[in-house]
C-alpha cells in the first residue's frame, strides 16, 4: 500500500493525516466528522474557540459544502488553487465544532501536486497547520513537532514554501491574514 493509499484510509477511519501544501504542513481529518475535528483540536492543543479551515479539491467540491455569493465565486476563480482561505458562509453539514459556532468556513484549495491527489480521493479534510498551537508552522517533515505523536499517516511532500495562506472574506473586503498573493488579491478586492 502506497502512502497515499495508506493517508486515505486513515483519514476515512477518522485518524489524523500530515500532508504537504504549497504554504506549509497541513493537518488532515475528515471535516464533517465532529469526532475527527476534536482530534485535530486535541493534537494541536487548539482553542474551541478558533475555527479550523477545510480542504477541497476545486471549486465544484467547495460549492457542495458552502454557498459562495457571485463575488466570492469569481474570487475563487481567479485565485484557487492557491495560498488563499476564503471565508464562505458554509452548508448545514459542515459540523459547529469546525468553524467553532461560526456562520462562516475557510475553504482552501491547495496548489500542491500531493494534497490534489488525496483531497481527490478523500475531502473535505481540515486544513490547518501541522504544529502544535503557538508554534512555528512548518516546512518539511524532518521539523514536525509531537503532531506526529497523534497522525496516523505522514506524506512527504519535500520542502513546502513556509508561510501561511492568505485568509480573506471577500464579501467584507477584510484580509484577515496576510501571506502569499495578499498585495494581489488587496488590489482585486479594491476593483471589485
Amino acid at each position: 500500500m502506497s502512502d497515499l493509499e495508506a493517508a486515505v484510509e486513515a483519514i476515512e477511519a477518522g485518524e489524523l493525516v500530515v500532508y504537504p501544501t504549497e504554504t506549509v504542513y497541513g493537518l488532515g481529518a475528515d471535516a464533517l466528522d465532529p469526532d475527527a475535528v476534536e482530534r485535530v483540536f486535541a493534537a494541536k492543543g487548539r482553542d474551541r474557540e478558533e475555527p479550523v479551515s477545510m480542504a477541497v479539491p476545486d471549486l465544484h467540491a467547495a460549492i457542495e459544502y458552502t454557498a459562495p455569493t457571485a463575488t466570492e465565486r469569481a474570487f475563487m476563480h481567479e485565485f484557487l488553487p492557491g495560498p488563499v482561505t476564503v471565508l464562505v458562509e458554509r452548508r448545514d453539514m459542515v459540523p459547529d465544532i469546525l468553524t467553532a459556532g461560526r456562520e462562516q468556513v475557510g475553504i482552501r484549495v491547495p496548489d500542491h501536486p500531493l494534497a490534489l491527489d488525496l483531497l481527490e480521493q478523500v475531502a473535505p479534510i481540515t486544513a490547518t497547520s501541522a504544529n502544535v498551537s503557538g508554534r512555528p508552522s512548518v516546512r518539511r517533515v524532518a521539523d514536525l513537532d509531537s503532531i506526529t505523536d497523534s497522525a496516523e499517516v505522514v506524506l512527504d511532500g519535500g520542502e513546502t514554501g513556509g508561510t501561511g495562506s492568505t485568509v480573506v472574506d471577500v464579501e467584507t473586503g477584510e484580509i484577515h491574514r496576510r501571506g502569499p498573493d495578499a498585495d494581489a488579491i488587496e488590489a482585486w478586492l479594491a476593483d471589485r
